[in-house]
């Protein structure tokens, strides 16, 4: 039998304040949201993976750096606290840092991967190719678009190279879900049979909120793609999550990952 995951501890990782309409296309002009930025801890065979690092507080806490990548006052980033989110969150749940030994983005947006620099030189980062193709392609395009490459273009990172669906550790398959960005990637996690089975599908950037996944709406931040196309990689996920009697995990929610949480916390407290 298939080893599964063993245990899910979802992390926020700080928030972001932005129009509503990033995440729902055509949403009216006026509307704000402050929305969770995810991370995921999934206890594989051989250590924790990691999805997604959260934003490079560099480019936040130093004023020259914060008016260059986030000067724009409806998109402002939040940290939750004075540290690195991430090793103050691995700290709140008893992780070690050193216990991960693999890390994947499901994008190279700034609020995704602003953390790899914590990693490079350290473990294995899996990147859809299409993804960093586009990152590292050398013109101004990709930073337009909240890509920053200082956060991912590094010789020490260990990339993982993907192109398309494909099983990155035993219980976790990567599928691509382009349109968001070029190389966007969701993730379907398997659980260990030990742990009573079942699983998630989490859609991370391919489906913002819990409405555009009932209502099948498209998202409002797409790169070179018709709005169209991110409704089909929601109803690609909804069938794969469908056929598997999985839910379906929005990346940004404000209501649902909260509840998501709390929900997997206390499970694995009680």
């Amino acid at each position: 039998m298939t080893a599964g995951v063993r245990r899910i501890v979802p992390l926020t990782l700080g928030w972001e304040e932005l129009p509503r309409s990033v995440s729902i296309y055509g949403a009216p002009a006026g509307e704000q949201l402050r929305e969770p930025v995810p991370g995921l801890l999934l206890e594989c065979d051989g250590g924790w993976l990691l999805l997604d690092t959260g934003f490079n507080t560099a480019l936040i806490r130093d004023p020259a750096l914060r008016r260059r990548y986030h000067g724009r006052p409806l998109f402002q980033p939040v940290l939750p606290g004075p540290g690195e989110p991430l090793e103050e969150a691995l700290a709140e749940v008893g992780i070690d840092f050193t216990d991960i030994h693999e890390v994947a983005v499901s994008h190279l947006h700034n609020d995704h991967a602003g953390g790899l620099k914590l990693f490079a030189g350290r473990v294995p980062m899996h990147v859809q190719k299409a993804e960093l193709d586009y990152g590292l392609s050398g013109h101004p395009e990709p930073e337009r678009h909240a890509i920053y490459r200082v956060d991912f273009d590094d010789p020490a990172i260990d990339w993982r190279i993907a192109a398309g669906d494909t099983e990155i550790a035993p219980g976790v398959t990567a599928v691509l879900t382009a349109g968001h960005t070029p190389g966007h990637q969701s993730f379907v996690v398997d659980l260990d049979e030990s742990v009573g089975g079942g699983g998630f599908v989490f859609a991370f950037d391919a489906a913002d909120l819990t409405e555009n996944i009932e209502s099948e709406l498209a998202i409002g931040g797409m790169i070179d793609v018709e709005p169209e196309v991110t409704v089909e990689q929601i109803r690609k996920l909804k069938r794969i999550a469908a056929t598997r009697g999985y839910p379906l995990i929005p990346g940004h929610d404000p209501v649902a990952w909260p509840a998501l949480t709390e929900s997997l916390l206390h499970s694995q407290r009680t």
